[in-house]
């Protein structure tokens, strides 16, 4: 392989995990503004398998995917002094216009990375960018949670679901999740309140004066879960919304919801470093995978049941 290509996972088509392929592309490198990353780890979202198989933001292919990066600068753009080379960076770039992080170097702006927080290696760096943002965006910037309240969050083991534990609980809200029985140990130890297991009941039936909750799980919860809100609370959703069908039930009783979509936020990124180096954050790491693996990868994250973050390491 030349100096000017790089090894990367595309595919030319929309399907399933099988549509991933390695290939060999053009190097890019960082236009003003920018800096060109060395990929040693790329996160993998839910967001990611759907894309690759309905196109979602990112239409036909042939495309890269991948927004969650960590890694080390190796050349910066003009006008760049945030980051010099050797720098060791992690972000969520350019969401959700292509980033291309499944590939070996990234070129994106500059403020969409952070420095990679200090006892983080590269894998778990690379899992917190994506879930990490959504859920302080969500509680932070949406909810506005404040010491006391009330937060019931949906999947709580799940990627965003379990940082979403560990910001609630920064934040000094009182935390309740849903998750299967056996993850309930480790969330009580990331500082969930109350746990319940939605296999064997219906939380929305039984929880009550919630005052915001983050709805990981979409279609008929979204609405069902408004019961668990006090008058006046919030509802962030995070999969596809439904607003047509809940916004008008929420509005009778004074609450707020709404879809929400992740942007990159340097801001949020140096907030979730600060978390990690004050002992307040860290990401469950699922299974890790060769990039050449990120076929594997998907299978393993569409099948689901597996807590924590999938990611892809870059030798």
């Amino acid at each position: 392989m030349s100096s000017r290509t790089m090894r990367a996972i595309t595919q030319q088509t929309l399907g399933g995990p099988e549509v991933l392929r390695p290939a060999e592309l053009a190097r890019p490198g960082p236009g003003v503004g920018e800096i060109l990353v060395r990929t040693r780890a790329a996160g993998v979202n839910p967001i990611d398998w759907k894309t690759r198989e309905h196109g979602a933001f990112l239409g036909e292919p042939p495309f890269v995917l991948g927004w969650d990066v960590s890694g080390v600068v190796e050349a910066v753009g003009l006008g760049v002094r945030l980051f010099a080379p050797g720098d060791e960076v992690f972000g969520m770039p350019l969401f959700p216009a292509p980033a291309g992080a499944y590939a070996e170097y990234v070129a994106a702006p500059a403020r969409h990375f952070a420095h990679r927080p200090a006892g983080l290696g590269h894998a778990e760096a690379a899992a917190l960018p994506l879930a990490g943002l959504t859920a302080r965006q969500a509680l932070v910037d949406v909810g506005g949670v404040r010491p006391g309240q009330r937060v019931l969050i949906h999947a709580a083991a799940g990627g965003v679901g379990h940082l979403a534990v560990q910001i609630a609980k920064s934040l000094g809200a009182h935390v309740i999740g849903t998750a299967r029985a056996a993850n309930h140990a480790a969330l009580h130890a990331l500082g969930a309140d109350e746990l319940f297991d939605h296999t064997t009941g219906d939380v929305n039936a039984v929880v009550r004066d919630v005052d915001l909750v983050l709805d990981t799980l979409g279609g008929a919860n979204t609405a069902a879960t408004l019961a668990t809100l006090k008058d006046g609370g919030t509802l962030v959703s995070l999969p596809s919304p439904e607003e047509d069908a809940v916004i008008p039930l929420a509005a009778e009783r004074g609450i707020r919801a709404g879809f929400m979509l992740v942007e990159p936020d340097r801001t949020g990124l140096l907030e979730l470093a600060r978390l990690v180096e004050a002992g307040q954050l860290r990401p469950l790491m699922g299974p890790t995978f060769p990039l050449e693996q990120a076929a594997e990868a998907h299978r393993v994250g569409e099948k689901g049941g597996t807590p924590g973050k999938l990611v892809l390491t870059v030798d």
